[in-house]
């Protein structure tokens, strides 16, 4: 499961789905829970692009 969620595709979809659900969240749903809504997904969509930027570096130090 590992090697799966650190692929870059699942990566990319992961950054790209989160961080417009989050975007999106608080306008569709109200109150309390689309902002935490928004906050979760945005944790998640900036976990998958810090891991992005990691491997881009790592790629470009060999």
């Amino acid at each position: 499961m590992k090697s799966l969620l650190s692929s870059k595709p699942a990566l990319w979809f992961l950054f790209l789905f989160n961080l417009v659900v989050a975007a999106a969240a608080p306008f569709v749903v109200d109150g309390a829970q689309g902002v935490l809504t928004a906050v979760g997904m945005g944790v998640v969509s900036l976990g998958a692009g810090v891991t992005l930027l990691r491997n881009r570096q790592a790629a470009a130090a060999c």
